[in-house]
C-alpha cells in the first residue's frame, strides 16, 4: 500500500502483470508517464540511447573477456517479469556526508591525506560524492529514471549526469539524514522548467522528519507569494513491495545506528543497502538469490556505531553470498586502488567478486 500524502492509495496489483512483462499496468491518476516520462526531452534522449553509437556500445561490452564491474548482470527469477531490454545502474555518489575530499584534509597543515589528496584531481576515483544511485529502466513509454536518495550534493552530479538524461522520473528515499534528503529542494530546477512534479517515494517515519526539515516542500502553502520551490508527491510507503514505473521494489529493512530504520531495496535480483550498521534477521530471506550486492562499506578497519566497516561488510558477503558485490559510502580513509587490489585476491582465495565502486561507474543490469 502507497499513502499518497494524506490521500490511501493502493498500489498496483501484481495479478495485472502478463508474462512479457508490465505491458497492462494501471497507472495511477496521481503519477502517470504522460505527465512525467514522455517529455520532448525523455523522447529526444531515448532516442539518442538507441541509436548506433550504443549498439557499437553494447557489442563492444560483450566482447570484453571476464567479469568486470561494468559487465552485465541477468536479473532474474524475481517472480515479477519486466519488460525485456537492457536497464543500468549509475553511481551517482559512493561516499560520506562530507565528501571526499575533505576540507579539513584540504587545510590542515599539520599533515597530509593521502587519499583527499588524489581525490582533489577531477576524475580521481577517490573523489566521491555523496551516496546515491541512478536506474535507468526501459518501458513501453520511455526510457525511466529513478533515483535513489538526493543528498547534499545532488547538484553537482546533476550536473554530470541529466544534462543527457533530461527527466528525473521519481526519487527513491532511504532515510532522513541530510546526505540522503538534502538535495530535495535543487528538484525545483526540473520542476520549473523541464516536468510538472516528481514523485517521492519515503517511509511514513521520514516523511515526518521532512514534514519539518523541508515543510515548505510537503505544505506549499506556506511559501510567500511568487517563491519557487519544487514541485514534489510525497508517496509514503511501508515496508511492503510497491511499484515504481512498472517496477517493483521491495524494501530491505535494516538498522543505521541504535534504534534508527533505515531502508535499502531490491529491484530484479539488484540488493541495495547504502547505509545499515545491522541486518536484521528477517531482511536476510529478502537477500536471497542476490545478483548484485550495493553494499554499505565505511571504513577499511572496523565498523562505526552508523556502518559498516569492510571487515563486517565482507563477514556479510560471505553470509548473503550474491554473485556480486559492490561497495559504497567509502570515507578518506578507504583508497581506492590500494583496497581494491587486496579485494581482488579473494577472488582466488574464496571466489568472493568485491570491490568498491566509484562515483560514475555504470552496471548494466537485466532486470
Amino acid at each position: 500500500m502507497v499513502q499518497f500524502v494524506g490521500t490511501v492509495r493502493l498500489a498496483p496489483s501484481f495479478t495485472l502483470f502478463c508474462s512479457y512483462g508490465l505491458q497492462v499496468y494501471r497507472n495511477s491518476p496521481a503519477i502517470s508517464f504522460s505527465r512525467h516520462g514522455c517529455s520532448p526531452f525523455k523522447s529526444f534522449f531515448h532516442a539518442c540511447l538507441s541509436s548506433s553509437s550504443r549498439t557499437i556500445f553494447l557489442r563492444r561490452r560483450r566482447r570484453l573477456a571476464g567479469r568486470r564491474a561494468d559487465s552485465p548482470i541477468l536479473c532474474g527469477g524475481t517472480g515479477l517479469q519486466s519488460p525485456v531490454g537492457e536497464s543500468e545502474i549509475i553511481f551517482m555518489g559512493t561516499g560520506t556526508s562530507e565528501g571526499i575530499p575533505r576540507v579539513s584534509c584540504l587545510t590542515n597543515t599539520l599533515k597530509t591525506c593521502p587519499v583527499c589528496s588524489k581525490a582533489v584531481e577531477q576524475g580521481n576515483k577517490n573523489r566521491r560524492l555523496n551516496t546515491s544511485i541512478l536506474l535507468r529502466h526501459p518501458s513501453p513509454q520511455g526510457e525511466c529514471n529513478i533515483l535513489i536518495d538526493a543528498g547534499k550534493f545532488f547538484y553537482h552530479s546533476a550536473l554530470r549526469w541529466f544534462p543527457s538524461f533530461g527527466t528525473i522520473d521519481a526519487v527513491i528515499i532511504t532515510h532522513s539524514h541530510a546526505d540522503a534528503i538534502g538535495g530535495l529542494d535543487d528538484l525545483r530546477d526540473w520542476t520549473n522548467n523541464v516536468q510538472p512534479s516528481i514523485p517521492i517515494y519515503v517511509a511514513r517515519r521520514d516523511f515526518e522528519v521532512m514534514k519539518k526539515t523541508h515543510y515548505y516542500l510537503v505544505d506549499t502553502s506556506v511559501i510567500t507569494p511568487g517563491a519557487a520551490v519544487s514541485e514534489l508527491q510525497f508517496n509514503v510507503i511501508n515496508e511492503e513491495p510497491f511499484v515504481v514505473h512498472n517496477l517493483k521494489f521491495t524494501p530491505l529493512p535494516v538498522w543505521h545506528g541504535r534504534g534508527y530504520r533505515s531502508l535499502g531495496f531490491r529491484f530484479g535480483n539488484v540488493c541495495y543497502i547504502s547505509d545499515v550498521s545491522e541486518i536484521p534477521e528477517e531482511t536476510y530471506p529478502l537477500l536471497r538469490d542476490c545478483d548484485i550486492l550495493i553494499l554499505d562499506a565505511l571504513r577499511p578497519d572496523r565498523s562505526s556505531s552508523t556502518h559498516f566497516g569492510l571487515p563486517r561488510a565482507l563477514e556479510e558477503v560471505r553470509k548473503i553470498q550474491p554473485r556480486r558485490t559492490l561497495f559504497t559510502g567509502m570515507m578518506h580513509l578507504m583508497d581506492h586502488e590500494k583496497v581494491n587490489e587486496d579485494l581482488a585476491k579473494l577472488m582466488e582465495t574464496e571466489r568472493l567478486d568485491v570491490q568498491l565502486s566509484y562515483d560514475g561507474l555504470h552496471v548494466p543490469v537485466m532486470i
